[in-house]
């Protein structure tokens, strides 16, 4: 039998935390293993035990969630981070994933969206919501010009790697990457491997950050209305 994902969520309002809990308990497969509503609680909960995946609002009393996103992800290697918030600000999104988020969603997104996002998180993917993608990249596109230390960063990483980083920050999976560049499934998935080793990121999130910032990739003038 396949372990239960186990979940914490991190809410200011009881009625939500209640409501996720309700939802996750009642999902095979779902294990809630704590509940916080505050920022600082969520760290102390996180840290004791050690949950898959965190729900994260951003407005906490406290320590923000973004705060408290980025104390998580620097303590552990393997707790990943779903932000949930009604606001879809772009320093929200930007400031979220630069903490080290895995996933951003808003709080008006179906229970069963939310249940998926949970097991996309959970598998060590990326998840962004269609509607603040948009923001997100135009987030990108307003930093400052990369300075030379971010270029340094791509020091170490092959000319296959930056084209497969390039494809990961234009919202391509592993599959679709494959077909683009004719290689198996296993040789694109052994290059990406390596990038999050390379680079030091967490997950494919932190990837698409490494890209835009080090000016990889640069904002389409168009943006697409989605990515993963």
């Amino acid at each position: 039998m396949t372990d239960p994902v186990r979940v914490l969520v991190a809410d200011d309002q009881t009625l939500l935390r209640d409501s996720f809990r309700v939802l996750l308990d009642s999902t095979p497969g779902f294990a809630v293993v704590g509940e916080a509503g505050t920022g600082r609680e969520a760290v102390r909960l996180a840290l004791a035990h050690r949950p898959d995946v965190v729900l994260m609002d951003i407005s906490m009393p406290d320590m923000t969630g973004i705060e408290a996103t980025e104390e998580i992800c620097r303590a552990t290697g393997d707790t990943r981070v779903l932000v949930l918030t009604t606001f879809d600000l772009d320093e929200y999104v930007y400031g979220a994933l630069r903490a080290g988020a895995s996933g951003f969603l808003l709080k008006d997104t179906t229970a069963a969206d939310l249940v998926a996002a949970i097991r996309v998180i959970a598998a060590g993917e990326a998840l962004l919501a269609p509607s603040v993608t948009r923001r997100l990249i135009a987030a990108f596109g307003a930093q400052p010009r990369p300075s030379r230390s971010f270029h340094r960063r791509l020091a170490g990483v092959t000319d296959r790697e930056r084209e497969i980083l390039i494809l990961i920050a234009r919202g391509l999976s592993n599959t679709d990457i494959a077909g683009h560049l004719t290689l198996s499934l296993a040789t694109v998935k052994s290059h990406v491997g390596r990038l999050l080793t390379k680079l030091n990121a967490r997950d494919r999130a932190q990837l698409v950050v490494v890209a835009y910032e080090t000016g990889l990739v640069t904002p389409p003038q168009s943006a697409p209305d989605d990515f993963h």
